[in-house]
């Protein structure tokens, strides 16, 4: 954990052992910036140090910001040297950063040759957006109520009218309209219902959590997909987890695994830490 903090507070530091850039000026991943004992410090080391800054650091300015982080690398060197070989915790966890790098970078190669706009329109165009329903309720405690006002309204009473007067819900000062909502946006057996009328019908009384409900379909009508340049970057992300999906299945056909089974070991050895300090 130290050497995490080690940048924050060595960022304004000025560095103790300065380095010289090649007589002609050019640089690459390679040059040497400064050696401890033997260890070369190269560019490169910098360069990747200073990606995985927090994003606060990533505006001080690079001079300081050079001078901050080769410090801090001449300084773990020589930390390191104090150390015989690294114990289990490091090799575990170099192991692990390893494996997610490399796996990041074989993710972003399978996006980059896999992945094209066309296999993010092509996901768009085969949404099925389906129909939105305008409907308005009448709300009542008991089902005894909802049948008396579907007897009401088929009698030819106005819908509107007896909302008012009759529901309990929040929409019946407005004669129980809901306005424009799609499949899924009510409780399951609202919606069911709803999904199942002709406009301009009213139904049954329909029992939900909230109570008893008449309902009156006023009109429905498909749904008008956004534009593909407004959701692109949805369908592109959509496309991406598809392929690499698809890579990753190819890979584990091809591929000889085992795995334990959670029946062969007690799971709570995920929280012994003395497994990895030996």
């Amino acid at each position: 954990m130290l050497s995490r903090h080690l940048i924050a507070a060595t960022a304004t530091a000025f560095l103790l052992f300065p380095a010289t850039a090649p007589a002609d000026g050019h640089v690459s991943a390679e040059t040497v910036v400064a050696t401890v004992n033997g260890t070369d410090i190269t560019l490169g080391h910098l360069i990747v140090l200073k990606q995985g800054l927090p994003e606060q650091y990533q505006q001080v300015p690079t001079d300081v910001l050079f001078e901050g982080i080769l410090n801090q690398v001449v300084q773990q060197t020589l930390l390191t040297e104090t150390v015989e070989g690294p114990s289990r915790l490091v090799t575990l966890t170099l192991e692990n950063e390893e494996r997610t790098l490399k796996a990041g970078e074989a993710v972003q190669a399978i996006v980059d040759e896999d992945v094209s706009e066309d296999d993010a329109r092509a996901i768009y165009d085969a949404v099925e957006w389906g129909e939105e329903y305008n409907a308005s309720h009448i709300l009542v405690e008991t089902e005894e109520e909802a049948q008396a006002l579907v007897t009401e309204l088929e009698g030819g009473a106005d819908f509107a009218e007896l909302a008012r007067e009759k529901s309990t819900g929040p929409s019946g000062p407005n004669g129980g309209e809901l306005g424009w909502f799609q499949q899924g946006a009510m409780v399951p057996e609202f919606d069911a219902e709803v999904t199942s009328m002709d406009p301009e019908t009213i139904s049954g009384p329909v029992q939900t959590q909230f109570g008893w409900h008449v309902i009156r379909l006023n009109e429905k009508r498909d749904v008008t997909p956004p534009p593909f340049e407004q959701v692109a970057q949805q369908y592109r992300e959509q496309a991406q987890r598809a392929a690499v999906d698809a890579a990753i299945a190819r890979l584990e056909a091809d591929a000889e695994v085992t795995r334990m089974s959670i029946e062969d070991i007690d799971t709570s050895v995920l929280n012994d830490l003395s497994l990895i300090s030996e």
